[in-house]
C-alpha cells in the first residue's frame, strides 16, 4: 500500500466524507478492534483505481474471538421477546433510511456500482429490515389435533444459534439484508465476514445497529480475505453457514458445514438464458436485453447473460440491441447520468478482459464493445470496460458456459419452443431465466419447464421480499426472502403433552 495512494487529493475531493486515511477496526462484542495480527488492508476506489483506507484484515485467531462474542450472547439475545426484537429492527431501519446517502456513497466508493442503484440498495436495506422485523413479530409454531387419545400436540420455533454471513462485493448491503436480518429476527447472533472488496460498508450498516440497540455480539465483523471466510465457514462453533458467490466457493463452504451438520444456505453462480419470440413486443424486449446484460455493470448472479432469438427476428434484435449498448453512457459512478460504471475490482477486470481474447480465440461474431473503454482519462484510468455482445456463439462454448460477471452477452438464435427450452436449460446453472411472448399457453408451459428458481416473462430483474429468491443445479441450495424467510434460521421443536384425564 503505498502512501500517495492513500492521500492522494483526487479521491479526497470526490469523498470527502471518507478520509482516504482513516484507520477502520474489526467490530467484535460491540468494539471496534484491531487485528489481533495487526495486518491490514486498503480498499480500492475502482473508478480513480486507488488505493483508500486502512482496513483491519481479520485471521482465524480474530474469527475465533468473533464467533466467542456471538455465542456468548446468544442466550441473552435469543431470550429478549420476538417484539422487542422487531422494535430493534425497526429503530434499525429508520437508522439507515436516515443514512441511506452516506451508504450509498460508500458502496459507490468501494464497487463502482452507479450512485441511483447503490441509493436504491440502501432503501431497499432498510425495507428489508422493517421487513423482518414484521416477521419476527408474528412468528409462531403451529397446535395439531393429536392422533393419540389424551394426548396434545404443538410446534415451537427456535434459533438455531450462531450465524456465520459471507456475503460478496457487487451488492454487499442488499445480500447482506437477506441473511442478517432475518436471523437476528429468529434470535440467532451472527459473524459477518464481507467480501475484501467491500468490507466498509458492511462495518457501517453494523454500526448503525449498535445505535439502534443491538446488544454487544449479537453482530459481529471481521473483514479480512478468503483465510476469514475458511475460518469462519470451519469454525465448530458456528451452527449455521449463509453464503452468496460463486459456485466454486459455495461448494467448499457446503464441504465445511457438512463435516459438522452445520445447516448451509447458499446462493451461488448464474448465466441467465433471456430469450425472445418473434411475437414478443421488440421495444420492451430489446431495453429488457440491455438490462440484463448492463445492469450492475453485468455484475450479477441474476444477470442475463446468454441472449436466446428466435431465428425470424434475431438479425434485427441483436442489431438494436448492440446499438443499445453502444449509446450507455459509461462514466463517472457519482454522476446521477451515468448507467455504466467500472467494474468493482482489478481481479475483476482482468477476468472479464480475459474472456474478449477467450471469445476471438472461439470465434465468435462481436457486435459491440471487446475491449477496455477509452476516450478520456477517466475512463482510461479507471476499472472500465465497454458493454459487450457477441453473436454467432456456440451454447457449448465457455463464453456460453462460464459465469463472466461483467457486461459480456453470448448470443444465439434457435427455431422452435422445444430448442429454446434445451438450449436454455444446457448450462451448469439455474438462478433466472425468462422470456418475452405475448403467448399465454406458451408462458405456462415455458415457466414450468426452465430449470430456475425465478423465471421472469416480460420483464427482467424484478423481485420482492415477499417472493423467495435461490437456484436450481449449482446455483446454490435452499431460499431467501420470502415470507418463509424465517425457516432457514430456525429449528422447529415438536412438543407432546400426555393429559392425566
Amino acid at each position: 500500500m503505498q502512501d500517495e495512494q492513500l492521500t492522494d487529493g483526487a479521491t479526497t475531493a470526490r469523498f470527502p466524507d471518507f478520509p482516504a486515511d482513516a484507520e477502520y477496526g474489526l467490530l467484535i462484542n460491540g468494539q471496534s478492534v484491531p487485528a489481533m495480527d495487526g495486518s491490514t488492508f486498503a480498499c480500492v476506489d475502482p473508478f480513480e483505481d486507488r488505493e483508500w483506507g486502512v482496513v483491519a484484515s481479520g485471521s482465524a485467531a480474530d474469527v475465533d474471538l468473533a464467533v466467542s462474542s456471538a455465542r456468548a450472547a446468544f442466550e441473552r439475545w435469543r431470550s429478549v421477546s420476538p417484539g422487542n426484537r422487531a422494535r430493534i429492527l425497526l429503530r434499525w431501519a429508520a437508522l439507515i433510511e436516515q443514512h441511506a446517502e452516506e451508504l450509498a456513497r460508500l458502496q459507490v466508493h468501494e464497487n463502482g456500482k452507479t450512485i441511483t442503484e447503490m441509493q436504491g440498495a440502501s432503501l431497499g436495506t432498510a425495507a428489508a429490515a422493517s421487513f423482518y422485523a414484521s416477521l419476527a413479530a408474528n412468528m409462531h409454531g403451529e397446535t395439531f389435533e393429536s392422533p393419540l387419545p389424551r394426548h396434545r400436540a404443538w410446534t415451537v420455533r427456535e434459533p438455531i444459534g450462531v450465524v456465520g454471513a459471507i456475503t460478496p462485493w457487487n451488492n454487499p448491503l442488499v445480500l447482506l439484508s437477506w441473511k442478517l436480518f432475518p436471523a437476528l429476527a429468529a434470535g440467532n447472533t451472527i459473524v459477518i465476514k464481507p467480501s475484501e472488496v467491500t468490507p466498509l460498508s458492511t462495518l457501517r450498516l453494523a454500526q448503525l445497529g449498535l445505535e439502534a440497540g443491538l446488544p454487544d455480539g449479537v453482530v459481529n465483523v471481521v473483514m479480512g480475505a478468503g483465510a476469514a471466510g475458511k475460518a469462519l465457514a470451519e469454525h465448530p462453533d458456528v451452527d449455521k453457514l449463509a453464503f452468496t458467490g460463486s459456485t466454486a466457493t459455495g461448494r467448499a463452504i457446503a464441504l465445511a458445514g457438512a463435516a459438522r451438520f452445520a445447516h448451509v444456505t447458499l446462493e451461488l453462480g448464474g448465466k441467465g438464458p433471456h430469450i425472445v419470440f418473434p411475437d414478443a413486443n421488440l421495444d420492451r424486449a430489446v431495453e429488457g436485453l440491455v438490462t440484463g446484460l448492463t445492469a450492475g455493470t453485468g455484475q450479477a448472479c441474476n444477470a442475463g447473460s446468454r441472449v436466446l432469438v428466435h431465428a425470424d427476428i434475431h438479425d434485427e434484435v441483436i442489431e438494436r440491441v448492440g446499438r443499445r449498448l453502444s449509446e450507455l453512457r459509461v462514466g463517472d459512478p457519482l454522476d446521477p447520468e451515468t448507467e455504466i460504471g467500472p467494474l468493482a475490482s482489478r481481479p475483476q477486470l482482468a477476468k472479464v478482459t480475459s474472456y474478449f481474447d477467450i471469445s476471438r480465440e472461439e470465434g465468435h461474431r462481436l457486435v459491440t464493445g471487446g475491449q477496455r473503454a477509452s476516450g478520456d482519462a477517466a475512463l482510461e484510468r479507471g476499472l472500465f470496460v465497454e458493454p459487450t455482445l457477441y453473436a454467432g456463439v456456440d451454447n457449448r462454448s465457455r463464453l456460453a458456459q462460464e459465469e463472466i460477471f461483467g457486461p459480456v452477452g453470448a448470443a444465439m438464435s434457435f427455431t422452435t419452443d422445444e430448442e429454446a427450452v434445451r438450449l436454455a436449460n444446457d448450462i451448469p446453472y439455474g438462478l433466472t431465466a425468462g422470456f418475452w411472448t405475448k403467448d399465454v399457453d406458451r408462458v405456462h408451459r415455458l415457466s414450468g419447464q426452465l430449470r430456475a428458481g425465478t423465471v421472469w416473462v416480460n420483464t427482467w430483474r424484478v423481485g420482492g421480499l415477499q417472493l423467495p429468491f435461490g437456484g436450481m443445479k449449482a446455483s446454490g441450495v435452499g431460499r431467501e426472502m420470502g415470507l418463509n424467510a424465517l425457516d432457514a434460521y430456525t429449528e422447529t421443536k415438536s412438543v407432546w403433552l400426555g393429559l392425566d384425564s
